[in-house]
């Protein structure tokens, strides 16, 4: 079978995965509070004074919510192994058929324990889609395109909100439970599509060469780099540096997590698993879970979902400066920009609805975890301050947790390593899916300590091949920190020497040079 060169259109086909976590966010999101959604799992019964539906009781909701991060978590732990067995680009496959069976259960429920199977299921799915898209498209990217193109996955995760809210909300006018199971079932067809689009995709040559398929490791890197051409000094100059890689891990025993653990990778483990929690405690997930309970609490009534609407646009358009700028800002400043002002955004939340909030009046909402009421000049500044917030995070914490983790690692360890980073991340959402507005000021403080962390010990990767990154954390080197390595604050981007090269602006004896490093 032919197989697609043009590295756009591999990242494009594969962060479909992502858009999967995206269409589980706004789906809940938009459901929750419909009247169809909380008659057919009418848990609490019906309001005794008005006749109106409850739903499910706050806790239970939680826990429908948390289903999917849960079964994320143990899907991201998994997928390290079938990933280092089958290859990065069939697992992702069957992440997308798994995906299949769960949404057809979440349609087909008629009940709690149903639902939360269904989204056991999905999340399951996610889990080895989030952990393993990253991981196939940074081996397979250029140096100067990793950021851009990994990133991709948060946009795509954007567009499969932005996506599936307004599904949500033109299904919201269908009496009955089609307005749910509408949604629930159309979000099958683009795992279908991630399942037939990586039938003609290349899988990635670093894992090939793992496996001593070198030839074929070659040729993908002829086609996505090389533009055809197998002499290209970057083909030669990647092959040189995969074939050293594999050299010298080759002397090893398989890897396990427990290797994740000795002193030469336990840094570089704390950052790939403290980015992924870090990314969740940002707050952002939360937000997109509950900004429908928000929004009704700031007196938009029933008329909370195109307004929170808004904010799903806001996500897809601001994820877009990253896409395009991200590799020449690099991760570090990007994740420090981005802190700081999540910090400022939390903070005004926090401050107005602690001054400015009263208790609801009896009836007032439907739901109660709707518990306090915010109005005037304060509930158009809520509603300002969380879009404002969503602006900060999409092009800043967003793309660059997805595209920082796997860049840390070398080869032999990547797989498992990022899909324990990325079982963190469903930990914590797993455990944030429970939550409300009422931990704004936490949320604060958590983006405090973590500008505070990646300032001194997140390094910058951005521009380096993978295997290069392999020095930062060498703490032999002089000048290093015992365990740690080069300081993160003296890390810096080296954009221009990467285009370079990338370009073949090279020397006839560094062309020279590589050519024999490759026939070794």
């Amino acid at each position: 079978m032919k197989q697609i060169g043009n590295i756009y259109f591999i990242a494009a086909i594969a962060v479909i995965g992502g858009g999967l976590f995206g269409f589980d966010i706004s789906s809940m999101s938009a459901i929750i509070s419909t009247e169809p959604y909380l008659c057919q799992f009418n848990q609490q019964g019906n309001d005794p004074d008005t006749g109106i539906c409850r739903g499910p009781d706050p806790n239970l909701q939680g826990g429908i919510t948390a289903a999917m991060p849960g079964g994320s978590w143990l899907g991201a732990l998994v997928s390290g192994f079938i990933s280092d067995m089958i290859g990065r680009k069939t697992s992702i496959q069957i992440g997308a058929i798994i995906w299949v069976i769960g949404s057809i259960i979440s349609c087909a429920s008629v009940n709690i324990p149903m639902l939360i199977v269904g989204r056991v299921i999905n999340g399951f799915s996610v889990g080895i889609c989030s952990a393993q898209v990253p991981v196939y498209i940074t081996e397979i990217s250029p140096p100067s395109k990793r950021g851009r193109l990994v990133g991709m996955q948060q946009w795509a995760i954007t567009w499969g909100i932005m996506i599936m809210f307004f599904i949500c909300y033109g299904c919201s006018f269908i009496p009955g439970a089609a307005a749910f199971r509408i949604p629930w079932g159309l979000q099958m067809i683009p795992a279908l599509l991630l399942f037939l689009g990586l039938l003609f995709m290349p899988e990635s040559p670093r894992w090939l060469a793992r496996k001593d398929r070198w030839e074929e490791s070659k040729a993908v890197l002829t086609l996505v780099h090389g533009r055809g051409d197998p002499d290209s000094v970057l083909v030669s100059r990647e092959m040189a540096d995969i074939r050293e890689v594999v050299e010298f891990e080759r002397k090893n025993a398989d890897v396990t997590y427990l290797e994740l653990l000795k002193p030469n990778m336990i840094n570089r483990t704390h950052i790939g698993v403290f980015m992924q929690i870090w990314s969740q405690l940002t707050g952002m997930n939360v937000m997109m879970y509950y900004i429908t309970y928000v929004f009704t609490m700031a007196g938009l009534g029933k008329d909370v979902l195109l307004p929170s609407a808004i904010q799903f646009i806001i996500n897809v358009v601001m994820t877009v400066p990253a896409l395009i700028w991200m590799d020449k800002w690099g991760r570090r400043p990007t994740l420090l920009v981005g802190a700081f002002f999540m910090c400022l955004w939390m903070c005004i939340n926090a401050g107005l609805f602690a001054v400015y909030s009263r208790p609801p009046h009896p009836g007032e909402f439907p739901s109660p975890s709707e518990s306090m009421a915010i109005e005037g000049a304060p509930a158009k500044a809520i509603i300002a301050s969380t879009y404002l917030f969503v602006a900060s995070y999409a092009p800043t914490w967003g793309p660059v947790s997805w595209t920082y983790p796997p860049e840390l690692y070398p080869l032999r360890v990547r797989g498992k390593a990022v899909a324990l980073a990325t079982s963190a991340n469903w930990a914590f959402n797993f455990a944030l899916a429970y939550f409300t507005w009422k931990v704004y000021v936490i949320f604060a403080v958590f983006l405090f300590a973590m500008f505070v962390h990646v300032f001194f010990l997140f390094p910058e990767t951005a521009n380096k091949p993978l295997e290069e990154v392999e020095a930062i954390f060498d703490y032999t080197n002089p000048g290093s920190i015992k365990f740690i390595g080069t300081p993160a604050w003296k890390t810096s981007n080296h954009r221009h020497e990467t285009l370079r090269l990338e370009r073949g602006d090279v020397s006839t004896e560094e062309k020279i040079g590589l050519e024999h490093k490759e026939s070794k």
